[in-house]
């Protein structure tokens, strides 16, 4: 318990924060095509080089492709209440619903505990930090871009989502492995907890009935470092000091900051596009357009499924391994799966209303074509040309179609005609 108290007065060797905001695209920016580019040595992770770590699906999603950009960045160096602002993001992520929907991300040095500055993010209880306040609020950055965070976005998506990455000093012994091969203390992932949750123990108290149930999505990238996905957030933690800017955490950084990252940008898209299958789901019967709702929602099925629905993106394995905890926090395959079972449903009504209308068609077709059929032919066949037998036959022929119509076949006949007026 003395760990997560001591955590809110932290600070690590290397603190890094990425803020990711839903946001309405107001236009396209005059900044830059592509991710933002962070260096390492003579290492750029500009797009060409990301998109190798991607199968080419998944990178067109995040990156773009020539001529269709989807993704801009700014350079920026401003520095304000302990937090360093590196450089800004935008990635187009329209839906079918919202063609303006995109993510704004923030990418920040942290020179202060971290701790505060997520639980503030977070929006959590008795806490008056401000961290985005004056030069470093969104509003601003994206003034005449992007509307950050969209209006009338739901409450879980106008919070940020924040990928924290922290590693230790020699003093933080509660998070270091006892050598290269040794044990973790139990105290490290309540560390990994806090920070991917932005809690502590009094925001949220940590029940140890359930801890290994929490927990169990940790990743251990490596001896060195582990990672936690949570809903609200994503922490990287160090499990070994760290001795300096050229220390093997600097690649580790680089990789929380790009590929890792857009991992997790992946698995918001997918999120927010099954958020809106599920609301056009529970819309379906909202107007009297059945057939064509139905299918406007397959389609827009089949273009979720080929575009962004991925559980494997790359050889490397962390990064399906972050995009897959993602998933199992938002439940994402169980929902999409409920969504193909329940479009399936509506389908086959569909398709059940549409043979009906094709038989009631044919039934009108059959009551009306079949006494007169008939009354024509006996008098073809008796050679009669008489006016007065001709009127006759169609009076007794309109009788009969009218007897018919009174009939159970005949009510029924109707009915379907109607369904089909109403689908109309």
């Amino acid at each position: 318990m003395t760990a997560e108290v001591l955590l809110d007065e932290v600070t690590g060797a290397r603190q890094e924060l990425t803020v990711v905001f839903s946001a309405r695209l107001l236009g396209v920016p005059a900044w830059p095509e592509g991710p933002f580019p962070f260096d390492l040595g003579s290492r750029r992770t500009d797009a060409a080089t990301r998109s190798t770590y991607f199968d080419p699906a998944s990178a067109r999603v995040l990156y773009g492709a020539p001529g269709r950009p989807r993704r801009w960045h700014l350079p920026l160096d401003v520095e304000h209440n302990g937090l360093h602002l590196l450089g800004i993001e935008i990635l187009r992520a329209a839906t079918a619903r919202d063609h303006e929907h995109a993510l704004a991300v923030l990418h920040f040095n942290v020179d202060r505990p971290l701790m505060p500055v997520l639980r503030a993010l977070a929006g959590r209880r008795e806490s008056s930090d401000e961290p985005l306040g004056g030069p470093l609020d969104p509003v601003g950055l994206f003034a005449g871009i992007a509307e950050v965070p969209a209006s009338g976005a739901p409450l879980a998506m106008s919070r940020p989502y924040t990928v924290a990455f922290m590693t230790p000093m020699e003093q933080h012994s509660l998070v270091l492995r006892a050598g290269p091969e040794g044990q973790l203390p139990c105290t490290a992932d309540r560390w990994l907890w806090q920070l991917a949750s932005c809690s502590t123990p009094e925001d949220y108290p940590f029940a140890p009935e359930t801890a290994d149930e929490q927990l169990k999505d940790v990743v251990r990238i490596s001896a060195d470092w582990s990672a936690l996905v949570l809903r609200q957030g994503t922490a990287f933690v160090g499990h070994r000091p760290d001795t300096g800017v050229d220390d093997f955490f600097a690649f580790g950084a680089l990789h929380t900051r790009t590929v890792y990252l857009d991992a997790l940008l992946l698995g918001y898209l997918q999120r927010d596009h099954i958020d809106e299958l599920t609301d056009d789901l529970s819309e379906i019967f909202g107007s009297s357009q059945l057939a064509r709702r139905v299918a406007a929602l397959e389609r827009n099925i089949a273009v979720f499924r080929s575009t962004y629905w991925r559980q494997h993106l790359t050889a490397y394995g962390p990064a399906n391994e972050l995009l897959l905890a993602f998933q199992n926090q938002h439940r994402l395959p169980a929902r999409f799966n409920a969504i193909l079972a329940e479009a399936a449903d509506y389908s086959r009504l569909v398709q059940t209303r549409e043979s009906q209308q094709i038989s009631g068609a044919l039934g009108v077709l059959t009551i009306l074509g079949l006494p007169l059929g008939t009354a024509l032919s006996i008098l073809q066949v008796l050679d009669d040309h008489s006016i007065t037998h001709l009127l006759t036959a169609l009076g007794l022929s309109i009788a009969t179609t009218a007897g018919a119509l009174t009939t159970r076949y005949g009510r029924l006949v109707l009915s379907s005609l109607q369904g089909t007026k109403d689908e109309a």
